[in-house]
């Protein structure tokens, strides 16, 4: 198997997030632990563009006739329920709060 050699990405920072940064003894490092923490958040259906395709869309709408968004009562945090399994909230959360 061939061993692949890491690529240089670069980026532009302005002034503030290079100050905030002094004092960091890995840069690299923590700059790439910090994006694979962002990555991890990204939305699965748009992949973080905030928009989805037509094509997206239509999954969407297909999935919706049998889901809801609902607000938890306990965290507040927006959370897809499947209406077909009752809309019980996730483990250890209060019931919907309301429906988005």
């Amino acid at each position: 198997m061939k061993k692949t050699k890491p690529e240089v990405v670069s980026f532009k920072a302005d002034p503030a997030l290079l100050k905030a940064m002094e004092g960091i003894g890995n840069r690299s490092q923590f700059i790439r632990s910090a994006i694979l923490a962002a990555l991890e958040g990204v939305c699965p259906l748009c992949q973080g563009t905030g928009i989805l395709t037509p094509a997206q869309r239509d999954h969407w709408n297909s999935f919706s006739q049998r889901h809801s968004i609902r607000q938890c009562e306990t965290c507040h945090a927006h959370h897809l329920v499947c209406m077909e399994q009752g809309g019980r909230a996730p483990a250890g959360h209060a019931g919907p709060a309301e429906e988005v």
